[in-house]
């Protein structure tokens, strides 16, 4: 089979596997399921930065005090988004306002103290 034949069998299949439930679908409850068909895309790393802003919906809603694994998780969303983007100095720094301002919003109605944290 040609490469390029290959290539569309290949991405057929990953599209049919998406839809029968993906990867990550296995360890996922069914909300985070639904979360996760609702934001994922089909390629590259776009599971991947779906997955974490599911992870992140989970963590704001369970364990909402848990400040350093948010930190953590939305550093680690903002450098695959980097990634895919390739996003420069400016734009990373906007980005990572922007997450701040969504923590910051979600976090300080829930009583959580969270703006020195992400200023660090």
């Amino acid at each position: 089979m040609p490469a390029r034949a290959r290539q569309k069998s290949n991405a057929t299949k990953a599209k049919t596997n998406a839809k029968k439930g993906g990867f990550y679908q296995k360890v996922l409850d069914e909300a985070e399921r639904l979360d996760f068909e609702f934001v994922s895309g089909v390629n590259g790393i776009d599971d991947e930065i779906a997955l974490l802003r599911v992870k992140i919906k989970s963590i704001l809603g369970d364990d909402p005090k848990n400040i350093k694994l948010i930190v953590e998780a939305t550093n680690a969303l903002e450098r695959l988004i980097r990634t895919k983007y390739k996003i420069s100095k400016e734009q990373r720094k906007g980005l990572k306002e922007a997450i701040g301002n969504v923590l910051k919003e979600v976090a300080l109605p829930l009583g959580i103290g969270i703006a020195t944290t992400i200023s660090k």
